[in-house]
């Protein structure tokens, strides 16, 4: 069965299954540290995965803050660690539960990559297959993944979600919109922030080209709803009480020194340790890409930088958090110069 037929390759149902193993694989590798190498939980800057690591075995408390409340890759982690414990020799089997559950999102993004390229960059100059899987594999080999990604944090599954949100307002598969609204609110708080942003911008770039704008309107506004309906609904199942997204934004409210926290956010190492090269490469051929694209992964970027400057988190956050919204598009891009035509036709 055909799946995709852009540029000059074919993939079928064997082929994404053979590549998503691949890609699980690869993942697992680059991954690998955590299990017995080095403990991420005492490790500076990575201090979040205390948290995750403590709902994983259930043992987390009330001092864990907002922390708490990115259940998602914990709760999937937790019957991974549950069927570990006790049988995977000296690795550590939270970390365990957590690495699968990190590389099967990873898994899942890069292979979501492959099909959102082949799709908008099939051309007759170019093979989108062969550029897609370059830029999959690009964004796996990224500083974000092994050091970030794999190490029990909750980035990759955030990741997935905003790439599925993209995946379904390309494809105007809108069905897919309130699933992926509840998972990822249930992943991380920032994204329904995110989410918010790059449908309102997407819709205000194609609301003249969809057969039906108000339906497109209606299922974006639904999309915002379920996000906090999800999100509302954790807090007061985990914290006992209703908490409005309101009170719950101003608890997060810990920085008043914004203009000092954007320059020290761009100055932060992480940031350059993940843009260094996917910025100068993937920059110059943004131009092939849609401005359906470009335009909600701007304004959710531009977020990125407005919820850090609020929020005054622990430094790498912005670097973390621009490589979910922009990462994918950002490695397609690169990987379209480095195999394909730089001359080529940008896609209408």
């Amino acid at each position: 069965m055909d799946i995709l037929q852009e540029g000059r390759t074919k993939i079928t149902v064997a082929r994404m299954t053979g590549l998503f193993c691949l890609f699980l694989l690869i993942a697992w590798g680059l991954g690998y540290p955590a299990l017995n190498r080095y403990d991420p939980r005492q490790t500076p800057g990575l201090n979040d995965v205390k948290t995750y690591a403590a709902i994983v075995n259930g043992t987390a408390t009330l001092d864990a803050g907002y922390l708490r409340f990115r259940v998602l890759v914990p709760w999937v982690a937790r019957p991974v660690y549950q069927l570990a414990k006790g049988r995977v020799s000296s690795w550590d089997p939270v970390m365990f539960g957590l690495l699968v559950v990190d590389s099967l999102f990873l898994a899942a993004t890069a292979l979501l990559i492959i099909v959102l390229g082949t799709k908008v960059l099939g051309t007759r100059q170019l093979d989108s297959y062969a550029v897609s899987l370059v830029a999959a594999l690009l964004y796996l080999v990224n500083f974000a993944v092994p050091n970030l990604r794999l190490a029990g944090l909750v980035d990759a599954g955030e990741g997935f979600f905003l790439l599925a949100l993209l995946w379904s307002l390309s494809e105007l598969e809108f069905w897919a919109l309130p699933l992926v609204a509840a998972l990822g609110a249930l992943t991380k708080e920032s994204f329904v922030p995110f989410s918010i942003v790059f449908t309102a911008s997407w819709w205000l770039v194609v609301r003249k080209k969809v057969d039906s704008p108000a339906r497109s309107a209606t299922w974006i506004v639904g999309n915002w709803v379920v996000s906090f309906v999800a999100m509302i609904g954790l807090q007061r199942w985990i914290a006992g009480r209703w908490v409005s997204p309101i009170e719950f934004a101003t608890e997060l409210h810990g920085n008043h020194e914004y203009l000092r926290r954007f320059v020290s956010s761009l100055s932060d190492r992480t940031f350059w340790y993940i843009f260094l090269w996917l910025l100068p490469i993937g920059i110059p051929n943004l131009r092939r890409f849609p401005k359906s694209w470009l335009v909600p992964i701007g304004a959710a970027s531009a977020m990125v930088f407005i919820l850090d400057a609020y929020h005054g988190g622990p430094p790498g956050g912005v670097a973390r958090a621009l490589f979910s919204v922009a990462g994918p598009v950002l490695a397609l891009s690169s990987a379209s110069l480095l195999v394909g035509d730089r001359d080529s036709a940008p896609v209408s």
